[in-house]
């Protein structure tokens, strides 16, 4: 496996080292919209992922920007999401979900649709990038903590993400040249 060496913020900013790439972000949206509006670190976690793979050339599919962080998830029926979220993987090259704790309990935020997706990534045999704490928090799935056992998964720190959000350009950047290659190899044997 090839590495991809570290790149700083700015470069990662400019450098359009994903362009060509379909990079579905995903995440909480149902448990993220409280009384007073979505969960605000989640947000700009999910912003941020976001604006980083689109500055870097990506193609980004995101329910969130679609759904205006919640505003909008009532105009869409769940047959609608479910359908247009199962396009979207089917489609895109690498997943990428955010998967914040809660920060009053430092429990994994609930997301039931990103587990879904998350199963549907693997099934189809798309890389993931998950950025959430590191280790994974305990009160996590053992599936989700056993999911790089038979999936293509790259993790990344939430905080240190939010922090230097150019891991994640290094992060889809690995993820999906293992994937290249693991398709390589299974062409010629």
């Amino acid at each position: 496996m090839s590495t991809t060496p570290a790149i700083d913020d700015s470069t990662a900013l400019t450098s359009g080292l994903l362009t060509g790439l379909d990079v579905f972000v995903g995440g909480p949206i149902q448990h993220a919209i409280l009384a007073d509006g979505f969960v605000g670190h989640l947000q700009d976690a999910i912003t941020t992922a976001i604006s980083t793979v689109t500055e870097n050339g990506a193609n980004v599919f995101s329910a969130h920007v679609v759904e205006k962080f919640g505003e909008e998830t009532a105009a869409f029926t769940p047959e609608q999401v479910s359908a247009r979220d199962f396009r979207w993987m089917k489609k895109c090259d690498v997943f990428v979900p955010v998967l914040p704790v809660q920060q009053e309990d430092g429990i994994l935020r609930r997301t039931d649709g990103t587990h879904i997706e998350l199963g549907w990534a693997t099934a189809l045999g798309r890389p993931i990038v998950l950025i959430t704490k590191q280790p994974v928090v305990e009160s996590a799935s053992h599936l989700l903590k056993g999911l790089h056992r038979v999936g293509f998964v790259q993790h990344v720190d939430f905080d240190e993400f939010t922090e230097k959000p150019s891991l994640l350009v290094d992060a889809v950047l690995t993820a999906t040249e293992r994937q290249r290659e693991a398709i390589g190899a299974s062409l010629v044997a």
